[in-house]
């Protein structure tokens, strides 16, 4: 199966109190989605030297990654999604196909028939990239009662390693923030609607600018360099 999805995408970093109080003012205007509860498994792609997350972080106006996701810990026969995710500016464009683990394994031995396919398949011989980070987190989905493209997720337990990079070999990883701390991200296909304007206004609530695989990266270095 393929997928493509196109929608605006924000961050906000919240604590535990305000996260509370969130959730309870947009309790009429939110329900929670189909996959409301998971733990999001990740393989990020990158070079030897880090090119991708280095460039990343220099906050180009378009920018693309390559990751291989599971909803759970998967075994060979479970369905992952190997995606490409671009932003240009704050529109985020994803494009995936899903195929069962043991196939992605022979993946790069098959001839690409897709566009998406021959997209990904250039993303590995323009970049050369290998395995290079492993990084997973527990999160809670919503989407919107009135709209359905209104989606909100709050992430926690955001973990990594560096090693064992297989989706397999479980979910388990140093932690990057406390647990006290939520990544919100809202994503829509159009405007915000009033109604969370005012919300998020009167919490004093403000979008940041917030990679998970970039803070990790950040944290890796200046441990190195300290």
């Amino acid at each position: 199966m393929i997928s493509t999805f196109q929608r605006i995408e924000k961050k906000y970093l919240i604590n535990q109190k305000t996260y509370d109080t969130l959730l309870q003012k947009l309790k009429e205007q939110i329900t929670p989605d189909s996959y409301f509860k998971s733990t999001i498994c990740n393989v990020y792609f990158d070079t030897n030297h880090n090119d991708l997350i280095v460039r990343s972080l220099d906050k180009p106006v378009y920018k693309e990654k390559l990751r291989l996701r599971s909803y759970g810990i998967p075994n060979m026969d479970s369905i992952v999604f190997l995606e490409i995710k671009k932003k240009y500016k704050s529109i985020v464009n994803k494009r995936r196909i899903q195929l069962k683990l043991k196939d992605f394994y022979k993946y790069k031995n098959n001839n690409p028939k897709t566009q998406i396919e021959k997209e990904i398949d250039y993303f590995f011989k323009i970049y050369d990239v290998k395995p290079a980070l492993y990084l997973a987190y527990d999160r809670l989905a919503y989407i919107g009662v009135n709209d359905s493209s209104l989606r909100i997720t709050f992430d926690n337990n955001i973990r990594s390693r560096r090693f064992d990079l297989n989706l397999e070999k479980g979910d388990f990883g140093n932690k990057l923030l406390s647990d006290d701390t939520y990544l919100m991200e809202i994503k829509i296909n159009n405007t915000y609607p009033l109604w969370l304007v005012r919300i998020l206004s009167d919490l004093k609530i403000y979008p940041t600018s917030f990679s998970k695989y970039g803070k990790i990266y950040e944290k890796e270095r200046n441990e190195v360099n300290v």
